[in-house]
């Protein structure tokens, strides 16, 4: 094998690829495989990783076996290299998509020893017949791709990549490459251990990527926000990340509806129709892919100018494989990433069910991409540690918390309070332990080990958990504190954190961020609600006195009309037509056709009086009757069906019915529960409560309902059932 070693790459690399260089490691990568050495690559997406296998396979004798973990990416990586060499039987897979007469021409052409690269699935791997046909041929190298597969602790854990090493062993002993652009060094130990390759060569890529913008933003008006981002920048390409198929499918909708080129991409469409709209993506007839996880691995479109998670990311390792497919050509590419604490905690109830272990871990990824998103240290400086690498800047210039730094302080006092905690707790617990501990939170897990009889319990209680977080995150990023790599998540006080106890010194520190809590729908809600500063409060109140003259007129209650939240929407919007007024928080076709002709009037007049300039950006269309949920309802209601048996269906509860439909009446749809209601709720009350409504209410409030009725009279839920038919019968 020497000799080729010995043999210019760079005639091979101009020869096979046409290129005249070889980007960062690669060259050291491929003579490492040459020479026949196990070789550990890590690489962040679009530094070639590839290449690493392809030239060393069509250099040495033999088939090299790549094992890939998608079709998808099989057939591009396949179609890539015949297009680079004649002869299609340079390359092949071996998956479940191939008929029997096309497998047996790829075992010809490999016998035939046409065949440099063989990619299979590791569930094809595992099947006998493939076994004992490997067997009989001649392996150059076995190269695992997406190597993080391997590890629990990997974003992307499949079990079937754990079985890699024996059957491998049994094909036949030659040597290994492990490819993967996300391990942190937990991880990457997990793959050398499995893979029986602890020591192999490592060839660690830098993580940075100078040309990555990092910005994380609370979870409000997502979708309306998204959509002023990509008006913003026209004829770009992106990628938006959901984690549910439902919302992938509700937002490309949305996308389309406002003008914008978009398609869904998940696992749920059919193979035709995915990839058909990867393709539309890669030609350009399309801007926009929305997608799950299922899409990207592999894509090779150079150009993607911004990646936007709409949903947090379950692990940051699956968060910086996602961004990394943004300016892999070097140019710009801008990473917004839509945070609310709800979507963690949503996040984890999923997890609710699986091993005991495996919710361990899920949770461990689940706080430190939590860590990531409050905190207000440089996001590279943060990601790049969470890999193992130390970004040395103070400010990277390209980030949202280095463009707006947030205010500092000493943290001297809390820093040592800390490693004295962690010293009494014998550096054996990790961070949520320590801080409960700090904040004298007497959790399960502290008394099993009696920790609130100790004299240190509650030493920081003065600060909430929020803030100790805060300083562990810091801690690690000074190097006082470190995470055992063996034990993943125990914290440990690095030589630097105990020469900093023995000898303080002033550790500036910044204040996390505080992001609401709540999802976008709520937090709209309540932002109308209070009346913030954006609303033009003029007009505010000549909207409010059109809804009083209009009451009066109509003889209905000024909230059946319309409600403060869509008024003070008005008063952001300027909505001047029909059209625009169902874009209205709260308002729907039927709301807007039965009094909202007098208030777009009234704002057109206003605008045009002013010189309003409308926020048009601001301004999305919604998406007709795309609530599911909602159609269901309504229907399931004109067949009188039973409300527990709806709510059972939807996998709702009562309340969470209510909601939905209160929702229906408030913009403007007409559902008669009569049936429902005569059956469960005395006729007396029902009387009264419309009565109530109809002459006393100053508000739609549920509570004022019920202490003017009397609580000891009245349920919550009789109220609201009787508010809905009454919002039904008055309003629509």
């Amino acid at each position: 094998m020497s000799d080729k070693v010995d043999v210019t790459l760079l005639e091979y690399l101009k020869k096979y690829f046409g290129f005249t260089s070889f980007k960062g490691n690669q060259e050291g990568i491929i003579r490492n495989v040459l020479m026949g050495n196990d070789t550990f690559v890590l690489m962040p997406t679009g530094g070639g990783k590839s290449l690493c296998y392809q030239l060393p396979a069509l250099m040495l004798d033999g088939t090299a076996i790549v094992i890939s973990p998608l079709i998808a990416l099989m057939k591009n990586q396949v179609d890539a290299m015949r297009s680079f060499i004649e002869g299609d039987g340079i390359a092949h897979f071996l998956n479940s998509s191939l008929s029997k007469t096309a497998i047996n021409k790829v075992k010809q052409d490999i016998l035939d020893g046409k065949t440099k690269l063989l990619y299979v699935a590791p569930e094809s791997l595992t099947k006998e017949e493939n076994i004992l046909f490997l067997k009989q041929i001649n392996v150059s190298f076995y190269a695992i791709d997406e190597a993080h597969c391997i590890s629990e602790w990997g974003h992307d854990f499949r079990p079937e990549y754990r079985r890699i090493r024996p059957i491998i062993s049994e094909i036949g002993k030659a040597p290994l490459i492990a490819l993967t652009a996300t391990a942190t060094p937990k991880v990457q130990h997990d793959i050398q251990k499995n893979l029986g390759m602890l020591d192999a060569s490592v060839f660690k890529s830098s993580f940075n990527r100078p040309n990555l913008y990092y910005e994380v933003r609370p979870k409000n008006d997502a979708t309306k926000e998204i959509i002023k981002f990509i008006r913003a920048n026209s004829g770009k390409s992106g990628i938006i990340y959901c984690l549910s198929r439902k919302k992938v499918e509700e937002l490309a909708d949305a996308l389309k509806v406002n003008g914008i080129k978009a398609v869904p991409y998940h696992a749920g469409l059919d193979s035709n129709s995915r990839s058909e709209n990867q393709d539309k993506f890669l030609m350009e007839e399309t801007d926009v892919v929305v997608a799950t996880i299922a899409f990207g691995m592999g894509i090779d479109k150079p150009d993607v100018r911004y990646v936007i998670h709409y949903d947090i990311p379950k692990s940051l390792e699956g968060y910086y494989q996602e961004t990394g497919r943004a300016g892999r050509d070097g140019g710009e590419g801008k990473c917004i990433t839509f945070y609310s604490y709800k979507d963690i905690q949503k996040l984890e109830k999923f997890m609710h069910g699986k091993p005991i272990a495996e919710q361990e871990i899920g949770k461990q990824l689940l706080q430190d991409t939590v860590a990531y998103a409050e905190s207000s240290v440089c996001r590279r400086k943060s990601l790049l540690l969470y890999f193992g690498e130390d970004y040395k800047e103070e400010n990277c210039g390209c980030c949202d918390n280095c463009l707006n730094p947030k205010e500092m302080f000493d943290g001297q006092e809390s820093v040592l309070q800390m490693i004295e905690v962690i010293q009494e707790l014998q550096e054996k617990f990790k961070a949520d332990h320590v801080v409960n501990f700090i904040v004298g939170n007497p959790t399960s897990g502290i008394k099993t080990y009696k920790h609130h009889h100790n004299e240190l319990f509650g030493v920081g209680k003065s600060k909430d958990e929020k803030y100790w977080n805060g300083i562990v995150r810091q801690m690690l990023i000074h190097h006082l504190l470190t995470k055992d790599i063996e034990n993943y998540g125990l914290l440990k006080i690095s030589q630097k954190g105990r020469k900093f106890a023995e000898e303080p010194y002033t550790i500036m520190m910044a204040k996390d961020h505080d992001f609401e809590e709540g999802d976008e729908e709520e937090v709209a809600g309540q932002a109308a609600a209070k009346g913030g500063g954006a609303a033009d409060e003029a007009l505010f109140v000549m909207l409010k006195d059109l809804r009083r003259s209009m009451s009066k007129k109509l003889d209905l209650p000024p909230f059946v009309i319309f409600q403060d939240p869509s008024l003070e929407d008005m008063s952001i919007q300027y909505p001047i037509n029909m059209d625009e007024l169902q874009n209205i928080a709260g308002v729907g076709a039927g709301k807007a056709k039965k009094f909202g002709k007098e208030f777009v009037e009234l704002i057109k007049k206003y605008v045009e009086e002013n010189e309003i300039e409308r926020p048009q950006d601001m301004i999305v269309k919604s998406v007709a009757n795309k609530s599911l949920n909602k159609v269901f309802i309504i229907q399931s209601i004109d067949k009188r069906m039973d409300f527990e048996d709806i709510a059972k269906a939807k996998g709702m509860d009562m309340n969470g019915l209510l909601t939905e439909m209160e929702a229906i009446v408030s913009s403007g749809t007409r559902i008669n529960i009569d049936y429902y209601i005569n059956d469960n709720v005395d006729e007396d009350k029902v009387d009264e409560v419309l009565d109530y409504f109809r002459s006393e209410a100053k508000s739609e409030s549920v509570k004022e309902a019920l202490e003017f009725l009397g609580e000891e009279d009245y349920s919550e839920e009789e109220i609201r059932l009787i508010r809905v038919k009454f919002m039904s019968e008055m309003g629509n």
